[in-house]
């Protein structure tokens, strides 16, 4: 081996142990992701938002206490129910606007309609109920016919508070599209313009049902019968007269009577015509109540009654 080759042998020998000298002396150095700073040392410069400590007890993490897992006692507490409807004078309904009948003029309607356990009143409009449940208290079986849900709900809870449940009746329905057959007497607070649409309806009902309307009339059907109430009596509002009608029968033709032939023309419970008898022709007027006929035949009284369709007179 020459010279040369040796010192270049040395040299290199030298040139290893020495960087083995200088890597044991040297630091560790760490790995990419060591030097990455941990999750919490990066959020230490946001250390005020710990003030915000409340939100954490919102996290999972602190669901598992069962003191968090408790319900507040304003959580447990029911909502408060919602308040019972009250009506309010003048309240807009289907067809018309909410008014009570005064007390004293719903006995005064019945007293005039001469209400007796025999009757089935059906009151139109019934409201917070007060007719249906006065006729009960007579004796009669009622029913109430109210468009508004509340309303009904309403007279329902005062029938239950005067111990009528069962007997006083009420139910939502459209008083033109009701069955209104099964009344006697039909009572109502409706507008002039209502009871002209329902007129051709109570004509039908049978001879002798009772209608009584407050106030309001029936266009150019005049009334049996009509009252009205002053302040002495007990009414002091604008709705204080009562007005009368009964159904009639129809009996408008010719009759063979005994007193004779009898021609009558009727509009509504109104009549006229003649009767001839003995050659003569005598005029006649007179009103059907009902199935009650009476006449005034040139000055004679007359009196009759439909039965079975026949007009017989006496």
């Amino acid at each position: 081996m020459t010279p040369v080759r040796i010192a270049r042998l040395l040299g290199s020998a030298l040139a290893l142990s020495g960087l083995a000298a200088c890597a044991q002396l040297q630091p560790p150095q760490a790995s990419p992701a060591a030097r990455t700073p941990p999750p919490q040392a990066a959020q230490a410069p946001k250390a005020p938002q710990a003030a915000q400590a409340p939100q954490a007890s919102s996290a999972p993490q602190a669901s598992s206490s069962p003191q968090a897992q408790s319900t507040s006692p304003a959580q447990m507490t029911p909502p408060a129910p919602a308040p019972a409807f009250e009506p309010s004078v003048g309240q807009a309904g289907k067809d018309v606007v909410w008014v009570p009948t005064p007390q004293v003029l719903v006995d005064k309607m019945l007293d005039m309609a001469k209400v007796t356990p025999n009757d089935y009143v059906i009151d139109l409009g019934s409201g917070d109920g007060r007719t249906v449940m006065t006729a009960v208290r007579r004796g009669a079986r009622a029913l109430g016919i109210e468009y508004n849900p509340d309303m009904v709900a309403l007279a329902q809870r005062n029938a239950a508070r005067d111990g009528l449940t069962g007997r006083a009746e009420f139910m939502k329905a459209d008083l033109f599209q009701a069955d209104l057959s099964r009344a006697t007497v039909i009572t109502m607070f409706l507008l002039p313009d209502i009871n002209v649409r329902l007129r051709p309806t109570l004509l039908k009902l049978k001879p002798g049902t009772r209608i009584v309307s407050n106030t309001f009339t029936m266009g150019d059907w005049t009334p049996d019968e009509t009252a009205t109430l002053d302040a002495a009596a007990g009414c002091s509002s604008s709705w204080c007269t009562a007005l009368l009608w009964i159904v009639p029968a129809r009996v408008e033709g010719t009759h063979q009577v005994s007193q004779g032939e009898l021609r009558l023309t009727q509009t509504y419970q109104a009549l006229s015509g003649t009767l001839r008898r003995d050659g003569r022709v005598i005029p006649v007027s007179g009103k059907v109540l009902g199935e009650d006929v009476l006449l005034d035949a040139g000055g004679q009284a007359l009196r009759g009654r439909v039965q079975g369709g026949r007009l017989e007179l006496r």
